[in-house]
């Protein structure tokens, strides 16, 4: 029956990744990828096991799995990434804030409840559902985590980086609707990098035209290397990179040695590594997943100092492929202002709150009101900051 209208439909709160049969899981997570790539990478149920099987979320880590699933009619028709979170680290949409006005009135907001892929600032789907279940296995998620959240007595539950569709269903269902903002690169039909350089003002194409032959004269030869091109020893000088930057952005790194190798066996078509190679060894890189019609640019590091060569691994080299394989676009991640001026611009992203205590979702609610209306304004303006030429 469309969009399971009147169907019986059980939740479940699973133990881990592990307790769902991949084919079901993906049957809701991307069913689009039996006649091809999946859109979304990172919501698959091999990228969600490789977070699990590499010790990087479950015990110690503050990320504990608890999928929800939802099942009809003897299948499975609608899955969550769900975790039990006794911090905010690796989130991205920033709660500390809340945490600590709660905590000092008295309240506990810790553990909570996140539908959220770890340490990934991407645009997805979240509420996962089988197609013609979009809304009745939507709407069940949404009670379900809501209901484990207050039988458990949680101070709430988080929805972060969910596609706008969602957003405004879940605001119709009475979560909180957050708007924040991030940095993407539209392709507008391009014909190779040359022509997007085109579309710029002459200044801004010239300093890029100027970083990209500083990058490219560093002494070395930069490889964009995907599936088989991908070998062993590639994952260990990343690993090396990874931690330079972990080390120095937040402290320890999130990801473990073994989720990189998770990678290579299970996802080396789904990756992009551009890696920079001086005197015969790679002294920088940075790491992609490839969706359907998008580029995520997920991490960059390495050991020598080179003028303009992050530019030229994360941005440019990211451009370059997205025009080659026609995508729409490329999501470098979260926070930047200068990816502006490299023609990345402002863009809204969602997330959904659930928060138990009535007086403190209230002042949540106003706070989001208010920064909704910033963020809005902050978009326009540094929108009429971007490098591209303007039309008379």
């Amino acid at each position: 029956m469309p969009d399971g209208t009147g169907a019986e439909i059980e939740v479940s709160l699973l133990t881990g990744f592990s307790a769902v049969a991949p084919q079901d899981w993906d049957s809701c997570a991307c069913p689009e990828a039996a006649a091809g790539r999946p859109v979304d990478p990172f919501t698959t149920h091999r990228f969600l096991l490789a977070l699990e099987r590499s010790g990087s979320v479950g015990p110690g880590t503050g990320w504990d799995p608890r999928p929800l699933v939802a099942r009809a009619e003897g299948r499975v028709v609608a899955v969550a990434p769900l975790f039990v979170k006794s911090h905010s680290q690796g989130e991205y949409i920033f709660d500390h804030g809340w945490a600590d006005a709660l905590e000092r009135a008295g309240g506990r907001y810790y553990p909570k409840l996140q539908i959220a892929v770890p340490f990934t600032p991407a645009t997805g789907r979240r509420f996962l559902t089988a197609p013609g279940w979009q809304t009745a296995g939507r709407a069940a998620l949404v009670e379900g985590a809501v209901q484990v959240a207050a039988q458990a007595r949680l101070s709430s539950v988080h929805v972060t980086f969910c596609t706008e569709a969602e957003a405004t269903a879940g605001e119709a269902m009475g979560l909180l609707h957050r708007v924040t903002q991030q940095y993407h690169w539209e392709n507008r039909g391009y014909a190779d990098f040359g022509d997007f350089l085109a579309a710029l003002s002459s200044r801004k194409r010239k300093t890029i035209r100027k970083e990209r032959e500083v990058a490219q004269g560093f002494g070395g030869t930069i490889r964009r290397l995907t599936g088989g091109d991908i070998r062993p020893e590639h994952w260990d000088a990343f690993w090396r990179f990874y931690q330079d930057t972990g080390s120095r952005k937040w402290g320890r790194p999130y990801l473990t040695r073994a989720f990189f190798d998770e990678l290579h066996e299970t996802m080396r078509d789904d990756v992009l590594l551009v890696l920079a190679e001086r005197g015969g060894r790679p002294v920088a890189g940075a790491l992609n997943l490839i969706g359907r019609d998008t580029l995520f640019g997920r991490y960059w590091g390495a050991v020598e100092d080179h003028p303009c060569l992050h530019f030229e691994c994360c941005y440019y080299q990211a451009i370059d492929f997205a025009i080659e394989r026609r995508m729409a676009r490329v999501e470098a991640g979260a926070q930047g202002e200068h990816k502006l001026a490299r023609g990345y611009l402002p863009s809204k992203i969602h997330s959904l709150h659930w928060i138990g205590e009535p007086s403190f979702r209230d002042a949540v609610a106003r706070y989001l009101r208010a920064e909704g209306d910033a963020v809005g304004q902050e978009i326009a303006a540094l929108a009429d900051y971007g490098p591209f030429r303007k039309e008379s």
